[in-house]
């Protein structure tokens, strides 16, 4: 039974290779800077979610080691055993802050908030509607609460309301990344707020690349969009342009004493290690108070994405660090990889089921770390490689 389930296993694999959607880890050695070496090859590093450059940050890691000197490495147990520590109380306090509402709860990761949250907050009567292109993550967490799931296209405010027109359910929840993690645009929140106060729906967004990039102080899209206190449930992560690892929701303080009640990934997950609570405390701080790596972030990302678009590269509708060139076929898409590799640039290739079939892509990401030459030199590349591949 055994060795005929590894055959199918070995089947499976074997075509994912002929389609060319086969996937293996590459190793990276030091830390994940501007510049890395994957495989053995010192590469300009162009696919980190650390925007700011914060991972690397001497007062972060300064933060974390000074953390685990006095609390010890890992917290024990989960907090609502004897593993709630003073700086889990500490960052949700900051963050609190940091995003303007009554409460906060840290998560272990990203994909464990929304899973723990939207299955705590709705059920099998209940309805979700979600944007099409949201994170897996958020789509796997609305098949868990077993509420109806309705989809509708990206970013289509008409589709919408027209799901929530036809809800005769009392809970109805609308939940939508704010920065697209794969496209790199952004929801249009204002709508979405204005369509949920018409149909007496709930707000959940996922602010997870928003965090640290947009709005006053990098608070995020809600504050960019000046929509403070109308939101219901933000997400976001710690582990992006936080430059930590973990996640939040930030709420009212009702909502949160819920979630501590009724999330099982929050309940029967040990807690998040206090270093990392350090490093994070310590990172918003900085990106509150010091608007330069902001400032080179957004002058990178533009020198870069109308560079791109100057070589004729389908760049989509990004208007964030997240520039997708999309190249649609999976099997170019990874040769077009390959070559950037090749010539210093590491990029990865994004293929189904990450994105729609026919939508394969290489998603750059620009980090405020960046130099002028070293864009120059990614351009160069871009423009070698879509040459010969005839992409340009």
């Amino acid at each position: 039974m055994i060795n005929q389930n590894l055959n199918d296993f070995t089947i499976q694999l074997d075509r994912l290779e002929a389609d060319g959607l086969f996937r293996k880890l590459r190793l990276v050695e030091g830390s994940p800077r501007e510049k890395i070496i994957i495989d053995g090859k010192k590469v300009l590093n162009l696919c980190s979610n650390n925007y700011l450059g914060l991972a690397d940050d001497k007062r972060l890691k300064s933060a974390a080691i000074a953390a685990i000197k006095k609390y010890g490495v890992g917290a024990g147990a989960s907090r609502l055993v004897c593993g709630n520590m003073y700086l889990h109380r500490q960052l949700e306090k900051r963050l609190a802050r940091f995003k303007n509402t009554e409460g906060s709860l840290v998560f272990s990761s990203g994909y464990m908030a929304n899973l723990g949250t939207i299955s705590a907050l709705v059920g099998r009567k209940d309805v979700v509607c979600a944007d099409k292109l949201n994170h897996a993550s958020l789509v796997d967490a609305i098949l868990l609460s077993r509420a109806e799931f309705k989809r509708y296209p990206h970013k289509d405010m008409q589709a919408l309301e027209g799901l929530l027109r036809g809800c005769r359910t009392k809970k109805k929840l609308i939940v939508t990344d704010t920065v697209f993690s794969m496209d790199g645009d952004i929801a249009p929140l204002p709508e979405i707020v204005g369509l949920a106060r018409r149909y007496g729906a709930m707000v959940m967004v996922d602010e997870a690349h928003a965090t640290g990039i947009l709005g006053d102080s990098g608070k995020g899209a809600v504050a960019h969009f000046h929509l403070e206190g109308q939101v219901d449930i933000q997400m976001g992560t710690l582990s992006k342009a936080v430059g930590s690892h973990g996640a939040y929701i930030c709420a009212e303080k009702t909502l949160i004493d819920f979630l501590v009640n009724k999330s099982r990934e929050f309940i029967f997950t040990t807690a998040l290690p206090v270093s990392l609570c350090a490093a994070a405390i310590t990172a918003i701080g900085i990106i509150e108070k010091d608007f330069s790596l902001r400032k080179r972030l957004l002058e990178n990302v533009e020198f870069l994405r109308t560079g791109l678009e100057g070589l004729d590269f389908d760049v989509g509708e990004s208007q964030t660090p997240i520039i997708p060139v999309i190249t649609r076929d999976e099997k170019l898409t990874m040769e077009f990889s390959k070559r950037l590799f090749e010539d210093g640039v590491f990029v990865q290739g994004i293929r189904p089921p990450t994105v729609p079939l026919g939508q394969s892509r290489l998603r750059v990401t620009v980090m405020a770390t960046h130099k002028i030459k070293e864009l120059e030199k990614v351009l160069s590349a871009f423009e070698k490689a879509g040459k010969a591949l005839g992409i340009i």
